[in-house]
């Protein structure tokens, strides 16, 4: 049986409400590629994300287009210089990978040049909300060793990190502004991470506001997220972040993130392997990241109600490399 390529939109009911400084959502909807020939087969899935401009349905049609040259055998490489980086170039990529490891008979981490995947340390997100519910979140989660704490309100997140910090007094903390603050609160709210012992600020101003971050001293690392895609990228990232944050959806794919995470450490960037809010099959590629990481938010699965089976195995905040079955 030759080559087939199948496209599916999915959605995953979210446990609760995923709040960040663009909104909030009940949902993850996801994009899953699928190749098979008959005997083996191989699977993706992508988040696509408005903030980029991507819909569900507009990625899931940019990877339909795809069918005719990946059913006649494209490759990694000829994916990357047919398609731009993105949610659909990631599914593609990460369900190539999958089918050339299930075809082989080799894990994808051995085709990849990684001897093995111990289990790591997934941070857990608090999403942002008024103090008293990040306060009651940040209790609840305590015991995780490492808190992501969304923020980025319009006020009150030198309160908000302070109530978390306060409910969660042994746990390491990342603070994600998500693009919400501005040149105007930025030394206010970062003096309030610094004064909490957050060791990460995330993307705390606009993307292409983010010249601004040259100017200032960083009291804590500051980490590159929306600012980061692909390679192309890193040279002007050099002198505004210490960290960049690698996520399968901006690069792309995971033939991306492993180049672009070859390169950043050459730079010297303090790397994160992350996610979009997804099940475990999105998970499971970025898995092979995470050596190279000194942080790693891979909490997507942890966010839902229901994830796939099999999913990827947590023992609470300790996840373990992807079964086979799963990815890879």
């Amino acid at each position: 049986m030759s080559l087939k390529l199948s496209v599916e939109i999915e959605r995953f009911p979210i446990a609760g409400r995923f709040t960040i400084a663009r909104g909030s959502r009940t949902e993850a909807v996801v994009v899953t590629a699928t190749l098979s020939d008959g005997t083996a087969q191989g699977r993706g899935e992508c988040v696509p994300y408005a903030r980029y401009g991507e819909t569900p349905e507009g990625v899931a049609a940019a990877i339909a287009a795809m069918a005719g040259a990946v059913e006649r055998g494209m490759s990694q490489q000829e994916l990357a210089a047919a398609m731009p980086a993105g949610a659909a170039r990631n599914a593609l990529d990460c369900a190539l990978w999958d089918f050339d490891a299930k075809r082989a008979g080799i894990p994808a981490h051995v085709l990849a040049g990684i001897d093995r995947l111990p289990p790591v340390t997934t941070a857990y997100t608090i999403s942002l909300g008024d103090v008293a519910e990040m306060r009651e979140a940040a209790a609840k989660a305590a015991a995780r060793p490492i808190l992501k704490v969304k923020l980025g309100g319009p006020k009150g997140d030198a309160e908000r990190i302070a109530a978390v910090r306060e409910a969660a007094p042994d746990a390491v903390l990342i603070a994600d502004a998500n693009e919400g603050w501005h040149a105007g609160n930025l030394a206010e709210n970062l003096a309030a991470c610094a004064a909490a012992g957050v060791q990460l600020v995330e993307q705390p101003v606009k993307a292409d506001e983010d010249h601004i971050l040259e100017a200032i001293s960083h009291p804590i690392p500051i980490c590159a997220d929306e600012s980061l895609h692909q390679r192309s990228d890193l040279e002007r990232l050099r002198n505004r972040y210490d960290a960049i944050n690698i996520k399968l959806d901006k690069a792309g794919g995971l033939t991306e993130a492993l180049a672009l995470a070859e390169e950043a450490q050459k730079l010297g960037f303090t790397m994160m392997v992350g996610c979009m809010l997804g099940t475990s099959l999105a998970m499971a590629p970025a898995f092979l990241l995470t050596p190279r990481a000194r942080f790693v938010d891979l909490d997507g699965p942890l966010l839902l109600a229901r994830d796939r089976d099999p999913g990827l195995v947590f023992e609470g905040s300790i996840v373990h490399a992807p079964p086979r079955a799963l990815w890879g």
